[in-house]
């Protein structure tokens, strides 16, 4: 009897760094419970008469940072022939994103997609927060230069970001009378198109925010990532430290409310950015963190999250 298929919708395996990447781990867990692995870019997804097909590879993960995978010859793939289709290439979230979202929609049920992509398409990171406006710090979206002025004139600092980039990309610290922030205005509209987000700054994060994994909308573990020294962007990926902590009432209360949300959308996995008591960000199109937490705690949520499916 041929091994069911995992198809992981990623981003180039040449881009996999193995001491951080969920997505690896995930994989590391499927091959352990006997899938195969079948890994291809999102712009080699294809419909054909009703048929969604990807091109890609066969691949096997290794646990080993210099030679982490061995891969066949590209090949297509009738995706209707696959147990599971993980969407996990990172942001940004544009409209070649929401394309694969919806002709991975056209698969049929005995395909299970994670996160389901018409939840993901409804819930860019960024927005999703806007639900549960009493757990967000005050937060603006507008390109409107009066309300951007009076918000930054009640709030003193501010911290102004993209709506569709990730990883801190774009995210800038702004005070009352910053000579600069009709070139930074400039700059997003050029760079981004859609109206910045701005929140109120909040100087907890000078200590580091927490990432708390959620999966099937119940919080199984976290981290804190505290920034270098003189920064205000701890993502790891920005030389953010990861340390070890403890859930909070707050976090609980939080991760409480929005659990619900999560399940229903079918956003099975997902991360949460918390700064102090507030919500900053619901991350849903490939949330990190597992191998970190792995090593902080000894605790597989890889495992957690394949013995919810299987």
């Amino acid at each position: 009897m041929p091994k069911p298929i995992v198809a992981l919708q990623m981003d180039p395996l040449s881009s996999i760094r193995v001491e951080s990447d969920s997505t690896f781990a995930l994989g590391l867990e499927a091959q352990k419970r006997g899938y195969q692995l079948f890994v291809y870019t999102s712009n080699a997804l294809s419909y054909s008469q009703g048929r969604i097909i990807a091109r890609g590879q066969w691949v096997t993960f290794q646990d080993q940072k210099n030679d982490f995978y061995t891969a066949g010859a590209d090949e297509l793939l009738d995706l209707e022939k696959v147990r599971f289709v993980f969407m996990r290439q990172d942001p940004p979230f544009d409209m070649a994103y929401i394309a694969a979202t919806h002709l991975l929609e056209l698969l049929p049920t005995t395909v299970r997609v994670l996160n389901n992509p018409t939840g993901v398409r409804n819930a860019p990171e960024k927005l999703l927060g806007t639900l549960f406006t009493d757990l967000m710090p005050p937060t603006l979206m507008s390109w409107d230069r009066s309300l951007i002025d009076e918000f930054i004139e009640t709030y003193g600092e501010v911290i102004i970001k993209p709506i569709f980039d990730y990883g801190g990309n774009g995210i800038l610290a702004i005070k009352v009378g910053d000579p600069n922030l009709t070139g930074i205005l400039e700059m997003y509209q050029k760079l981004y198109h859609t109206p910045p987000i701005i929140q109120k700054f909040l100087p907890e994060i000078t200590y580091g925010d927490k990432r708390i994994i959620l999966i099937d909308g119940k919080p199984v573990g976290l981290l804190k990532r505290v920034p270098p020294k003189g920064q205000i962007r701890s993502n790891m990926r920005l030389g953010g430290l990861p340390e070890a902590c403890e859930f909070s009432k707050r976090d609980l209360e939080i991760c409480a409310r929005i659990g619900t949300t999560l399940k229903e959308r079918g956003l099975y996995l997902a991360g949460i950015d918390v700064i102090g008591d507030y919500l900053t960000e619901i991350n849903v199109t490939s949330p990190t963190g597992l191998r970190v937490i792995k090593r902080l705690y000894d605790l597989d949520l890889a495992k957690v999250f394949w013995d919810g499916l299987d």
